[in-house]
C-alpha cells in the first residue's frame, strides 16, 4: 500500500509540474530540440522532465539489474529506468501533451546506440507527431518518468495513467509487469 501512496503522490507532483508549465508557457513544451539533424555517427537524446528544458546526452540504450525485475533497458539522463505504454501501437507512440511531461519521450537526433545487454537490433526510432524522433525498442517507444529524478527509481512501474499501464523492459523488449516492493530505490 505505501508503494501505491508514493507512486500516486510523484504522479500528482509530476502532473501539477505539467501543467503549471502548460498553463505558464515556460520550458519546453515538446520534448525536441531545435537545430540541424546529426546525420555523423554520433547521436544525441532528449527528454523533458515536467518542468525543466532537455538536456542532450549520448543516445544510448543500456541495461541494469534491478531487483525484482532482473535486467530491464535503461537511458537517457543517468541512465533512467525506460518504460512502455501499453496504449501504444506497434512503433507509433500515443502519449503527447501533458502525458509527454509526466512520461518524456526518449527523443534522439541520428541513430541510437546499444549496449550492455540491449539488443542493437530491437533498436530503433519512429517518427512523432510534434516532429520529434523516438526512440523504440522491439517496436515499443520508449519513455522515461518525471518522478524518477535518479537512477534507479522505478516510481513509474505498473501506473496506470493516460488512459493505459506503463511498464519497465527486458532485454527481450517485452513488459515485465511484476511489482516492485521499492520502487523508489536504487539499483
Amino acid at each position: 500500500m505505501r508503494h501505491h501512496a508514493t507512486a500516486t503522490t510523484a504522479v500528482a507532483a509530476a502532473l501539477l509540474a505539467a501543467t503549471a508549465t502548460a498553463c505558464s508557457g515556460g520550458g519546453n513544451t515538446s520534448g525536441s530540440t531545435s537545430g540541424s539533424h546529426d546525420t555523423g555517427t554520433a547521436a544525441t537524446v532528449t527528454a523533458s522532465p515536467a518542468g525543466q528544458d532537455a538536456q542532450s546526452t549520448p543516445a544510448t540504450v543500456t541495461t541494469k539489474d534491478v531487483s525484482p525485475f532482473g535486467k530491464i533497458l535503461v537511458g537517457g539522463d543517468k541512465n533512467r529506468t525506460l518504460y512502455l505504454f501499453l496504449a501504444d501501437k506497434k512503433n507509433q507512440s500515443t502519449c503527447t501533451g501533458a502525458c509527454a511531461k509526466v512520461w518524456p519521450p526518449l527523443l534522439v537526433n541520428g541513430k541510437p546506440t546499444a549496449s550492455g545487454g540491449a539488443d542493437s537490433k530491437k533498436l530503433g526510432t519512429t517518427k512523432r507527431s510534434d516532429g520529434g524522433t523516438q526512440v523504440t525498442y522491439n517496436g515499443h517507444p520508449l519513455y522515461l518518468f518525471a518522478a524518477d529524478t535518479s537512477s534507479g527509481n522505478t516510481r513509474g512501474q505498473g501506473l496506470n495513467n493516460f488512459g493505459a499501464k506503463w511498464y519497465v523492459l527486458g532485454t527481450d523488449g517485452k513488459q515485465i509487469t511484476t511489482s516492485g516492493s521499492s520502487s523508489g530505490g536504487g539499483y
